[in-house]
């Protein structure tokens, strides 16, 4: 949703972007007996940022499609052999390669074959122990086969070894140096890892070798994405969907980029894209959710995210819905989704600090202070949960000082106020409490507007305390009717 513009006295929300946020910017990882897309494992319902090295970079999917429509023909060797966008479901896969596997006792090589694509289907399938189980095997009795090595490779990875990931790539390369796929598995372990200069490397050995193997331009494209560079990332999503247009995940990808850019309208709609390819992936409705809400447009997020979580309830699509009624000042119903996000995820800090904001929306300042503490006693680098704290212990200080917890402070400190005008402000409970009811509709009205109507509201307010400043103690300037009248203009521009 982007983070929300903090003036001082409001609130920062956590936004729940998967870096990409928050937006399945990593690349699957791969069947490598096959080349097909596999969905990788997911550790949680989706507090991804925890889960970053396990995912790749944090944004893989994270839920499969249900099975393709079953085959009725073919051959056990051509089913077993098939890929994931193959019109044979995972069963038949894994059914087919194990009629082999009963054959092959005496044939070390089709064993051997055999149990590299079972265990790439059982990858697919995320049953994890099954899949280490025949990759193991295959190694055991043919320790120079480099899918094996491959295969086994991107297990780790997923799965959170990256260490040993590593050492199964360069083993991959090293048996088979001329392999495009190897070198792209292997800067799939080094972006795990975060190291994306040196992914970046082996992914530009991969397309050398393979100029026309779609996924490593995407997988690049992550890579540059997470560089900071998004116009090449979205130079690579455009050759890779050129040369593999149904991939779901690439347009996906492409409008996160999009996004950093400022150009949401073209990422909601690859987002569209990815949803229509892949109407079951929940990940693609939140991602749309997210596009729409860094529009403004809190209906649409809403509904992209009732989708997800009809699909998949988790703790980060409650978060965000919980985010769009926040900016829509629903607290209640934003505070609902928080609780059924805690629910899943009882440590989740970032639902701790959206639920302080609405809180603190709600005018409830010590639940608000509760829940920014809890942020931070289940993350102590949460930086949002740290500054809304100090902002609104200061704050609770400041209406204390001024007459009691349930006093109406302005929004600056009246210890160090120096000019005239909040020095009378400070001193007269009716003007204190017009100039905190003018900031909370001067927010109100920000969360209202596209940004081009933003940047002009801010400069009609910078010029309306300028303007308050310089003629406070004028002749013929009345303060509380100068109040009263801005805040009726900015009530109105806020509904």
């Amino acid at each position: 949703m982007g983070e929300v513009k903090r003036a001082r006295g409001k609130a920062k929300l956590r936004p729940i972007f998967r870096p990409p946020a928050a937006l399945n910017l990593c690349p699957p990882v791969r069947d490598q007996g096959t080349g097909g897309a596999v969905p990788p494992v997911t550790a949680m319902g989706h507090a991804m940022r925890s889960a970053f090295p396990l995912l790749a970079a944090a944004g893989l999917l994270v839920a499969l499609a249900g099975p393709p429509a079953l085959a009725q023909s073919g051959t056990d060797a051509e089913i077993c052999a098939a890929d994931n966008y193959s019109p044979y479901s995972p069963q038949q896969r894994v059914a087919a390669c194990s009629k082999l596997i009963a054959a092959a006792k005496d044939d070390t090589k089709a064993l051997v074959d055999a149990l590299v694509k079972r265990g790439s289907v059982y990858f697919y399938m995320v049953w994890m122990d099954e899949a280490f189980a025949d990759l193991n095997k295959a190694i055991a009795l043919d320790p120079k086969n480099a899918a094996a090595y491959r295969m086994r490779g991107e297990s780790y990875r997923v799965t959170n070894r990256i260490d040993r990931a590593l050492a199964d790539a360069n083993v991959a390369i090293r048996l088979d140096p001329d392999s495009a796929r190897a070198y792209d598995n292997r800067g799939n372990a080094f972006l795990s890892n975060k190291q994306y200069d040196r992914a970046i490397e082996d992914y530009n050995e991969a397309i050398r070798r393979e100029p026309k193997l779609a996924v490593s331009y995407m997988d690049r494209g992550a890579a540059h994405y997470f560089n900071g560079d998004y116009q090449a990332a979205i130079e690579d999503y455009d050759q890779s969907i050129k040369l593999e247009p149904k991939r779901a995940q690439t347009y996906s990808n492409r409008a996160a980029a999009y996004k950093k850019l400022g150009r949401t309208e073209l990422a909601i709609a690859d987002d569209s894209t990815a949803i229509k390819m892949e109407p079951d992936n929940p990940e693609f409705f939140d991602n749309r959710g997210l596009s729409y809400q860094s529009n403004g447009d809190y209906d649409r997020a809403i509904a992209d995210y009732d989708e997800a979580i009809r699909i998949k309830p988790t703790a980060n699509f409650l978060t965000n819905r919980g985010d769009a009624y926040n900016h829509r000042h629903d607290y209640d119903r934003a505070i609902a989704d928080y609780d059924r996000a805690l629910r899943l995820n009882p440590g989740y800090d970032r639902a701790y600090n959206n639920r302080g904001a609405a809180w603190r929306g709600k005018g409830d300042i010590e639940r608000a202070i509760a829940d920014y503490e809890q942020a931070l006693r289940f993350n102590p680098r949460n930086d949002s949960a740290a500054e809304n704290l100090a902002d609104l212990r200061e704050e609770r200080d400041r209406r204390a000082s001024a007459g009691g917890a349930n006093s109406v402070a302005p929004t600056f400190d009246c210890k160090t106020a120096t000019r005239a005008v909040e020095k009378a402000i400070c001193a007269d409970a009716e003007l204190s409490r017009l100039d905190r009811q003018i900031d909370d509709a001067y927010k109100a009205a920000l969360a209202k507007l596209n940004r081009r109507e933003t940047a002009h509201l801010r400069r009609e307010q910078r010029a309306f305390i300028a303007r308050r400043d310089k003629e406070f103690g004028r002749d013929g300037y009345d303060i509380k009717r100068a109040l009263e009248k801005r805040l009726a203009q900015l009530r109105d521009i806020g509904g």
